[in-house]
Order: structure tokens, then sequence, then C-alpha cells
């Protein structure tokens, strides 16, 4: 009896566990944006400052519960050099966030440029893609439908994958929520193709 119980409390508290790569140009918003969901979805957390966040240089890691799944976030710096170094982390991710600054049009083609080399790299072909225009808040910020005709001009290059945009602001978290809860139950079913990491049960 005790080892039934034991095995329906571990069956209860186990979670699948999935990677979620952050990927856009630097001062596009990303950290921000991680501080924002890990605040949003976990309860009592004390994060940094979003006033105070700098440049990411290498990576910076977060992780939130929603019910069953376990998200692990790799936000990867955004700096050309840096980009370089983002295919590396394509064979483990199961989703791809897509952060633009829609403050910044002079590097629009830039970030485009990086985007359309992401999208189409083989790795990442049935993986699920969150493209959030950010930034939403500041006045003279390019509205999401002319940020989408820009980014999604050719949807043939996004493949099958599941794909959504989303306006939002990073900072004052406009838009968070329904991004992320989105992404899980895209992730959750092109789980087929990109099975969890693994059942974690320690029950955190």
């Amino acid at each position: 009896m005790y080892t039934l119980l034991s095995g329906l409390w571990r069956y209860i508290r186990q979670k699948d566990e999935y990677n979620v790569l952050i990927l856009g140009l630097d001062n596009a918003g990303k950290t921000t944006y991680l501080e924002q969901t890990k605040m949003k979805f976990t309860s009592n957390y004390q994060g940094m400052s979003l006033n105070k966040i700098t440049t990411t240089v290498g990576l910076n890691i977060g992780q939130i519960d929603i019910g069953h799944v376990r998200l692990n976030f790799w936000d990867l710096g955004g700096q050309e050099e840096l980009q370089s170094l983002w295919d590396k982390y394509y064979a483990e991710s199961h989703a791809v966030i897509y952060v633009i600054d829609s403050s910044d049009t002079d590097r629009f083609d830039e970030s485009k440029e990086a985007f359309d080399k992401m999208v189409t790299n083989k790795t990442l072909e049935t993986v699920p893609l969150l493209t959030l225009a950010n930034k939403q808040d500041l006045e003279g910020s390019m509205r999401v439908e002319n940020v989408q005709k820009i980014f999604i001009s050719n949807a043939q290059h996004l493949g099958e994958r599941e794909h959504k945009m989303n306006g939002v602001s990073a900072l004052k978290g406009d838009g968070v929520d329904e991004g992320i809860l989105w992404l899980v139950e895209a992730i959750k079913r092109n789980s087929l193709c990109r099975p969890p990491i693994q059942k974690d049960i320690r029950g955190t």
C-alpha cells in the first residue's frame, strides 16, 4: 500500500521539463521579459530591479512551473558576436521566444536578418515560436501588425511550426502571461517531435 501511495504521490508531483530559448538583438528587452515572466509565474519571487538590467553577455537562466510543466529559460546575449553561439542551443530547445524592440526601427533590418537565420535553421524545424513586439508602451513604437508584416512577410520560411506574434511591454508586464500560456500549450502539442528532457519529481 505504501508503494502504491508513494508512486501516486510521485506521479502527481512530476513535471514535464522543457527548454525555451529567448533570442533577439541586444537591448531588445529579453532579460526584462524573463524577469517579468518569473515574477508573474513564481510566488514570492524577488528578482532584480527591472530598471537596472544591463546588456546580457553570455547567458541568463530562469525557471517557472505551470501545472505539470516546467520551463527552463535560456536568455542569450544578442550582440552580433554572440549570435554565432545561438545555434549551439537549438538541438536541446523545445521552443523559441524572439524579442523585437519595436521602438528601434533603425535596427529592424539587423533584427530581421538574425530572425530569418534562426527560423530557417533545420534544427528548429518543428519548434514553436513566440515572436514579441516589445516596448509597446513607448511613444513612437511600431504597431504590432506592422512589425508582423516586416518579420512574418513570407510565412513559408516559418515552415510547419506553430507561431504567434504578441505585442508586449516587458517593463510593465503587459502581454507577458498570454504569450507564455500559449507557448506552454504549443510545446505540449509538439511533444511527440520534441519530448520533454525528463520527468522532474523534485516537487519544488
